[in-house]
């Protein structure tokens, strides 16, 4: 069972109180597609410049992420550079480079378009849509946006939404869409316009899930002592989220809220480290032994996190 990710790959600068790190590996993609391949095969869709790191190739294809569909281009990779408040409540954007993602369109080799799970990482709802017209057969896709789309592009977004059959946003960006700034009001006007559930990701203050049929799942984050770097954790979330579901073979409710506990503490380890490293230094025995501390200290129902090879 494989997840098919699509999004940007990217170069990321960061500067937080922890340090700078200087065109680290990042992107969408990048996260959502290392976090996914914790529990499943992953087909990455994306693209990068002729300048892109042979190393970070190799980093993929350590995790078994299949590479077929990611381009590379003449011209330079995408790259970003944000520095966060001491305290991580806020971010500046320093610089953008968008390179060769400015003209990123995306093309699904053949053997990607049956894939049955599908994560729209967070790009323009026009090349999301322009995903979901190469698809074949009903996939579970999930999808992510962000303010900047809402912004410019508002109907496009709520389109896109009957199309969908998991959001994840975070509050500013729900009550952005909806106009509503109730969380619940707001919830509610989104799934009235086609999707099935939507997540609103609330930081430190974890994760809220909105079905269409009236259910509700309220997850607290998983607190760790020592935050080093953000940037991604979103993305980390929804791939996480995403491989759980497909590595179970299963949609249904009981199973989405076993997967939002999965998205919750992959992020926590991710934002441990920059860049990807939080990831990438991640164990077997470090899963187990977080997802027992937040069993412990929260009302969760048993549950395994099954790694790969890992018998359910």
């Amino acid at each position: 069972m494989s997840v098919l990710i699509v999004g940007s790959v990217a170069l990321d600068t960061v500067e937080t109180i922890k340090g700078k790190r200087e065109e680290t590996l990042g992107g969408s993609a990048t996260f959502c597609s290392l976090a996914a391949s914790s529990f499943t095969g992953v087909r990455l869709v994306g693209v990068v410049g002729s300048d892109f790191p042979e190393r970070h190739v190799e980093l993929y294809r350590r995790y078994k992420i299949d590479l077929e569909g990611l381009e590379t281009a003449e011209g330079r990779t995408f790259r970003w550079a944000g520095k966060y408040a001491d305290d991580f409540s806020t971010r500046e954007t320093l610089n953008t480079e968008l390179g060769v993602f400015e003209r990123f369109d995306p093309k699904l080799p053949p053997n990607y378009r049956r894939t049955p799970f599908v994560l729209l990482g967070n790009i323009q709802p026009d090349l999301q849509a322009r995903v979901l017209d190469q698809i074949e057969g009903k996939p579970f896709v999930v999808g992510d946006t962000m303010n900047l789309w809402i912004d410019l592009f508002p109907q496009k977004v709520v389109d896109l939404l009957p199309r969908l059959d998991v959001l994840t946003i975070n509050d500013e960006e729900a009550r952005q869409l909806s106009g509503k700034h109730n969380l619940s009001q707001a919830a509610r006007w989104i799934l009235d316009h086609g999707l099935g559930v939507l997540v609103i990701k609330r930081g430190e203050h974890g994760a809220s899930a909105f079905s269409k049929d009236g259910r509700q799942f309220h997850l607290p984050a998983y607190c760790v002592d020592d935050v080093a770097d953000p940037t991604g954790a979103g993305d980390t979330f929804a791939g996480a989220l995403t491989g759980y579901m497909a590595s179970r073979k299963a949609t249904d409710f009981e199973t989405f809220k076993k997967a939002l506990v999965a998205g919750t503490l992959w992020a926590s380890f991710l934002v441990e480290g920059f860049s990807t490293d939080g990831l990438l230094q991640l164990s077997h025995e470090d899963v187990l032994r977080r997802l027992a501390a937040f069993q412990e200290h929260t009302a969760l129902p048993e549950m395994r996190l099954a790694m790969p090879n890992d018998t359910p």
